[in-house]
C-alpha cells in the first residue's frame, strides 16, 4: 500500500513538472517576499497549477512567487500586493488544489468517469470543483468526495482504484478551470439511474454516457 501510495505521488508531481510538496491542511500564515516556510511550496503549487508561475518549485517566496501572487490577486478581484495573507489563501484554496487533494480529484474522476471520453473525464472534474465553490456543499474537496452518498465510487470501493495520467491531467484542466459540464453539481448516467430525484434536475449537457445538470 505504501509503495502504492508512492508511486502515485510520484506520478503526478512528474506530470505536473513538479517538485514533491507536502499537504498542508492547517490555516496557513500570511507568507511574503522573503520568507520559507513550508507553507510556501504550497502557494507555488496551486499557483503553478493554475498558470500563474512558470518556475520549478523552490520553497523560496521571491520576486516571481510574489509576482504570482499579484497576477492571481488581480484576476480574482483581490488587492494585489503579492501578499499570500488571509483572504488569498482563502481564495486559493476555493479555486484550487494542493497536491495531496489533486490525488483524491485524480481518483474521482478515474473511478467515476474512466470509460469516457477526456471531455467527459475533465467534466466529472469540473462538477466535484463547482461543488467545493457552492455554498450548498462542503468547501474541501475530501469534504466533498466523502460526502455519504454522494459518489458511487465511493460506496463500491472503486475510489481506491490508481488512476492512470489521463486523469491526472483532467484534474489539472479541471482545476484551471475548464468546465465543459456548463457550471453543473450533479451527474448520473441515464441508463442506469433510478433516482426520480436526479431526473427532476435541469439538465445542461450531455456527455458521453453522463448527463450533467443542476
Amino acid at each position: 500500500m505504501m509503495k502504492r501510495r508512492l508511486l502515485t505521488f510520484i506520478l503526478l508531481a512528474v506530470i505536473a513538472g513538479l517538485q514533491p510538496v507536502t499537504s498542508n491542511v492547517h490555516a496557513a500564515p500570511s507568507v511574503q517576499y522573503g520568507n520559507t516556510v513550508g507553507d510556501v511550496w504550497d502557494l507555488q503549487y496551486r499557483l503553478k497549477v493554475l498558470g500563474y508561475y512558470a518556475p520549478s518549485l523552490d520553497g523560496q517566496y521571491g520576486t516571481q512567487t510574489k509576482a504570482a501572487v499579484a497576477k492571481f490577486q488581480l484576476a480574482y478581484g483581490v488587492h494585489a500586493d503579492g501578499i499570500a495573507g488571509s483572504l488569498t489563501w482563502s481564495l486559493l484554496r476555493k479555486h484550487t488544489l494542493n497536491l495531496y487533494e489533486m490525488d483524491i480529484l485524480a481518483k474521482i474522476i478515474y473511478s467515476e468517469a474512466r470509460g469516457e471520453s477526456y471531455t467527459g473525464q475533465v467534466a466529472v472534474g469540473a462538477v466535484v470543483m463547482n461543488r467545493i465553490q457552492s455554498p450548498d456543499f462542503p468547501d474541501t474537496i475530501s469534504e466533498v468526495v466523502f460526502q455519504r452518498g454522494a459518489f458511487t465510487a465511493i460506496d463500491d470501493g472503486q475510489y481506491w482504484l490508481t488512476p492512470d495520467r489521463t486523469a491526472y491531467l483532467a484534474a489539472q484542466d479541471a482545476v484551471r478551470g475548464w468546465d465543459p459540464s456548463g457550471g453543473s453539481l450533479y451527474y448520473f448516467n441515464p441508463n442506469t439511474a433510478t433516482s426520480s430525484w436526479i431526473w427532476s434536475r435541469t439538465q445542461n449537457v450531455k456527455i458521453g454516457n453522463h448527463i450533467f445538470a443542476n
